[in-house]
């Protein structure tokens, strides 16, 4: 690109549209939480077979007018396969679901009842939130060995912000959170990572070409210098999970909605959130340049 975009030059702006996301949610997880699954709550996992192809919305009305409207039904396997998912630990509780449906005039079998222990969803809960706190205290390490400690402060404040972001999304619209959210969270570090470093490696660079470009100046420059790749490589994968997220089904598409948010914060946090925050720091050339290391001169005759 031989035009360069002043992408700091509304970083106000940006600024307080990230204010306002960051505040939105976690105004809504303050205050509605997240839906957790029953991975982290426990409760009963009831496999079904159909003889013919399962008509998921129906299923779903049957049970919600046999009492048990709280329960999650997706499909898995084969078309004639569902899974229903609910709170209780009943260990009739999957021949009453069975009978319920069987009422109903749907021609079935129960395959598997399995209970999860709220303890075990405690466990996974807690561990799947340290794998997050591990992660970002990785990069934030490797960064500070890699470039400096300046630009590893950048990179965790936009990922914290890209975390915030989903789990916000998924509270106000109340998707659950299982495991396989806990998944795209942790791919979203990584993506938006990349994107990040991408941009620093190059800031980096043309502190060193650059010479009498001031701080912004050399944060626009390098920005646009990696825009198309940035762009390229965010709406393909976009594009990708936009199919997941309309033909995977039910089973990924809480997955494929915290892919998606995470990805797209990802790109704009790389831009604005990141760079901004080297502004902040006041990024020099002199923080790049390692320190002398004087060696003692050894006066003896």
């Amino acid at each position: 690109m031989n035009r360069t975009i002043n992408f700091m030059g509304v970083r106000n702006i940006a600024f307080a549209l990230t204010v306002v996301l960051t505040l939105v949610a976690l105004g809504s997880l303050f205050t509605k939480g997240l839906n957790l699954g029953l991975d982290f709550t426990g409760g009963t996992q009831i496999e079904l077979s159909y003889e013919q192809p399962a008509d998921l919305g129906n299923i779903r009305a049957q049970l919600a007018g046999a009492g048990y409207a709280d329960a999650v039904v997706q499909s898995f396997g084969a078309t004639t396969d569902v899974v229903v998912r609910m709170q209780g630990n009943d260990p009739e509780l999957g021949n009453k679901v069975a009978t319920a449906l069987r009422q109903a005039g749907e021609q079935l079998e129960v395959k598997k009842v399995e209970f999860v222990g709220p303890q075990v969803g405690e466990e996974l809960r807690d561990q799947g939130g340290l794998g997050l706190l591990l992660a970002l205290g990785g990069v934030m390490l490797y960064l500070a060995f890699r470039f400096q400690w300046k630009f590893g402060v950048g990179a965790i404040v936009s990922l914290i912000h890209d975390v915030i972001v989903t789990l916000g999304i998924l509270s106000f619209f109340q998707i659950t959170f299982d495991l396989t959210v806990m998944a795209a969270l942790l791919a979203i570090i990584g993506y938006s990572l990349n994107d990040t470093i991408v941009v620093f490696d190059r800031v980096r660079e043309n502190f060193r070409v650059l010479r009498k470009a001031t701080l912004i100046d050399n944060i626009n420059i390098s920005t646009t210098q990696t825009l198309l790749r940035t762009m390229a490589t965010s709406i393909s994968t976009l594009l990708a999970i936009g199919a997941l997220l309309l033909f995977a089904g039910d089973n990924l598409f809480a997955f494929s909605v915290a892919l998606f948010v995470g990805v797209a914060a990802g790109t704009y946090s790389s831009i604005y959130i990141a760079n901004v925050v080297l502004v902040w720091l006041d990024l020099t050339v002199d923080d790049l340049i390692p320190p002398v290391v004087e060696e003692e001169v050894d006066e003896r005759p």
